[in-house]
C-alpha cells in the first residue's frame, strides 16, 4: 500500500470514528479507532493533522465520560508526538486538554497534580513557553483550592522571568490572577495595584473579548467593595457585553446578576441617606 493509500486508509478510520462517537453505545468503539490513529507510527503532514484532530476528539470523549484518569494518560502517552509539531501547536494541546479535565465535576486536586506533571516535564523537555503557561493556570487552580500563600509563591516568580521576557499576553493573564488572589486575602490595595498593572498591559495589546470580560469583572468587585456601585455597574456591564461576545453565556449571567445587585445597593444607599436623622 502505498503511502497516499495510507493516508487515505487513515482519514476513512477517522471519519469513521467520528461518525460514531455521538452515537449511543459506541463509545468505546470510537475511542479504540482514535486510538489506533493517535498510535500511528508513520510520519506525514497529513498524517500529524489527523493525529492532532484525534487527540482533540479523543479528549471531548473522554471529558464527556467524565474519565479524567484517561486524559492524563493521554496527555503522557503523546509526549514522543510533541517532538514532531511546532512548540505553539504543542502548547495549544496541552492547554486544551487540562481544559477539558476541568469540564469534569469534583476534579480540582486532580487539575492541580496534573498541571504539576505537565510542569515537570516542561522543564525536563525546557519548554520554558508552556510551562510558564501551565503556571498561570496552577496558580489559578490553587486560589481555588483556596491556596492562597501558594499561589502568590508561584505568582512572585513567575512575575519575574515573565517580566524580563516582556509577554504582555501572558503577563496580563498572570497579574489578574494576583490581583484576584490579594482580594481573596482582603488585600484591597495590592489586588487594586495588580489589577492596574494587567490593565496596563491589556492597553498595549490586543486582548481578546474573554479575558477583557475577566479584567472588567474584577474592576467592577473592587469598586463595589469600595461601595462605587456607579462605577461598579458601568464595569460588570462592560464584563458582560464582552463575555456575549466571546460566547461565554453562563458569566454573563453572572455580570448581569452582578449589575442588578450594583443597582440595589445603589438604591438602598440613596435611601438610607435620603432618610431623616432621628
Amino acid at each position: 500500500m502505498s503511502a497516499a493509500e495510507m493516508d487515505i486508509d487513515l482519514a476513512e478510520t477517522f471519519a469513521t470514528a467520528e461518525a460514531l462517537e455521538g452515537q449511543a453505545g459506541k463509545y468505546a468503539e470510537a475511542v479504540r479507532l482514535f486510538l489506533s490513529i493517535i498510535n500511528t507510527e508513520r510520519e506525514s503532514d497529513e498524517v500529524s493533522r489527523l493525529k492532532e484532530g484525534a487527540i482533540y476528539k479523543l479528549g471531548a470523549l473522554y471529558a464527556r465520560g467524565r474519565e479524567p484518569e484517561q486524559l492524563r494518560v493521554l496527555l503522557q502517552s503523546i509526549r514522543p508526538f510533541f517532538a514532531t509539531v511546532p512548540k505553539a501547536k504543542t502548547a495549544k494541546i496541552v492547554r486544551s486538554l487540562i481544559d477539558l479535565v476541568s469540564q469534569i465535576p469534583d476534579t480540582l486536586a486532580f487539575q492541580i497534580e496534573l498541571c504539576r506533571d505537565s510542569i515537570e516535564w516542561c522543564r525536563a523537555e525546557k519548554r520554558s513557553f508552556l510551562r510558564q503557561r501551565i503556571e498561570s493556570r496552577l496558580a489559578s487552580l490553587l486560589l481555588e483550592a483556596g491556596d492562597y500563600n501558594k499561589a502568590l509563591d508561584l505568582l512572585a516568580d513567575l512575575l519575574r522571568e515573565v517580566k524580563r521576557l516582556d509577554d504582555k499576553p501572558l503577563l496580563v493573564e498572570i497579574e489578574l490572577v494576583e490581583a484576584k488572589v490579594h482580594h481573596a486575602l482582603r488585600n484591597l490595595p495590592k489586588a487594586k495595584a495588580s489589577l492596574t498593572s494587567a490593565r496596563t498591559a491589556a492597553n498595549s495589546i490586543y486582548c481578546p473579548p474573554a479575558l477583557q470580560a475577566q479584567i472588567d469583572l474584577m474592576a467592577g468587585t473592587l469598586h463595589a467593595e469600595e461601595r462605587d456601585y456607579k462605577t461598579a455597574f458601568s464595569y460588570f456591564y462592560e464584563a458582560f457585553e464582552n463575555c456575549e461576545a466571546s460566547g461565554n453565556s453562563a458569566q454573563a449571567v453572572l455580570c448581569l446578576k452582578y449589575m442588578l445587585l450594583t443597582k440595589v445597593r445603589r438604591s438602598a444607599e440613596r435611601a438610607r441617606r435620603a432618610a431623616p436623622r432621628v
